[in-house]
């Protein structure tokens, strides 16, 4: 079993329970932390025996793209976007950060996480 992580994966999407954030958008940051065995990857060196991170960068871009109000609603998309896709895939951790959320206060981040195993 191995683990590929993509890490700080930034999106301008339109995620939040108010207007402006629905309209104006915000800056996103998300990490997908996977677990799977690298099978015959690791001899052949070949694409195709192995996870194309980039095909999971655009599940990941497509479901950032989709507005929603909560996070937890974005996170549990991503994860069982990732597990229908890629079925080699045994764990997967998402974490969506949003970046200077509008809480009436100086806060870099909020961090929602979805953590899910076949």
């Amino acid at each position: 079993m191995g683990t590929i992580v993509l890490e700080k994966m930034k999106f301008h999407a339109f995620h939040g329970v108010y207007p402006e954030e629905q309209i104006i958008g915000g800056e996103f940051s998300v990490d997908v932390r996977l677990e799977l065995p690298f099978g015959e990857a690791v001899l052949t060196d070949q694409l195709t025996d192995a996870l194309n991170y980039e095909l999971v960068y655009q599940v990941v871009k497509e479901e950032m793209m989709r507005p929603s109000r909560l996070l937890e609603h974005v996170v549990e998309r991503i994860s069982n976007r990732i597990l229908t896709a890629f079925p080699t895939v045994q764990y997967v951790e998402t974490k969506v950060s949003k970046c200077h959320p509008a809480m009436g206060g100086d806060i870099g981040m909020v961090t929602v996480i979805d953590e899910k195993r076949r």
